[in-house]
This record gives C-alpha cells, sequence and structure tokens, in this order.
C-alpha cells in the first residue's frame, strides 16, 4: 500500500462568507497542491473539504497520515465522534443534527478506503505545510474578493 502524506487547511472570509481550501499531496518526494473556493461557506466546511479533495485524488486506497490545524476535523476521529454520531444515526450528544453532514458522510466515505493518520498541529505556526495550505486557501479567497471589488468599481463607474 502506497504511502502519502496529506496537509491540508480551510480560510473563510467572515463565517459564513466566501471561503477557500487547499492542500499539499507527498509522494515519494512529489509535492503537489491544490485548492478551490466557494462563495458561500464556512470555516468549517472548508476545512473538510480540504480534507475531502486530497483524499479524493488518490487514485488507489493508500496508507496517509493527514496534518490540520482543524480540532473540528481531527478531533473527529481522534475522539471518536464520527463513530458515535454515526452510532446515533448522525445525531450529536445532545441529540441534535450533526453539521456540515453531506461532507461528514462524504469524508468517512474515503476515510473507509483508505488507511488514515490523523495528526493535529498548530495553526499559523512553523509547519511549512500547514502553512502553505494556508496560504492556498487564503489566496482563493483573496482572489474572489480582489475580483469582487474590482467588478463593484466597474459597475460604478
Amino acid at each position: 500500500m502506497k504511502k502519502v502524506t496529506i496537509y491540508t487547511d480551510g480560510a473563510c472570509s467572515k463565517n459564513p462568507g466566501p471561503g477557500g481550501w487547499g492542500c499539499v499531496l507527498i509522494y515519494n518526494g512529489i509535492e503537489k497542491e491544490y485548492s478551490g473556493f466557494e462563495n458561500d461557506t464556512t470555516n468549517n466546511r472548508m476545512e473538510l473539504l480540504s480534507v475531502i479533495e486530497a483524499l479524493q485524488k488518490l487514485k488507489e486506497p493508500c496508507e496517509v497520515d493527514i496534518y490540520s490545524d482543524s480540532a473540528y476535523v481531527v478531533n473527529a476521529f481522534l475522539q471518536d465522534w464520527v463513530a458515535s454520531w454515526k452510532k446515533k444515526d448522525w445525531k450529536t450528544a445532545d441529540n441534535k443534527a450533526v453539521k456540515n453532514l453531506d461532507l461528514w458522510k462524504s469524508l468517512t466515505a474515503l476515510t473507509e478506503i483508505h488507511k488514515v493518520h490523523w495528526h493535529k498541529v498548530k495553526g499559523h505556526s512553523t509547519d511549512i505545510y500547514n502553512n502553505r495550505c494556508d496560504a492556498l486557501a487564503r489566496g482563493q479567497v483573496d482572489r474572489f474578493l480582489k475580483d469582487n471589488a474590482e467588478k463593484t468599481q466597474e459597475s460604478n463607474e
């Protein structure tokens, strides 16, 4: 089974608002970067989507080390929240519907294909790959905000 290292991050301007995600996949010393954007989203959705998008890039089942600064994503697996939610028909401990259910279902399906090891990293710190993912995600948001500002200025002229 191939071993792949994945770093992920999500970003959002306002919450909800325009958001971006970024990921870096590393296999045999080769790094590939991906990023994307959604117009109206939340930071948690972008954190989830960054992992989903990264895992979807894998063409076969792999052993994967995922590094994320999102406690929301990492703790859901390390602290068995996902297993508990599934047992309770996707309800939280206080019997409320799990937020972002569509993404959680997609992510859990992908974790059943791959052997995933979760790692929580400190955000905006010294981890170069986490910082790179943050830059990719924020770059998507910044590009959207700049494009919108230019369109607004043009329509006001």
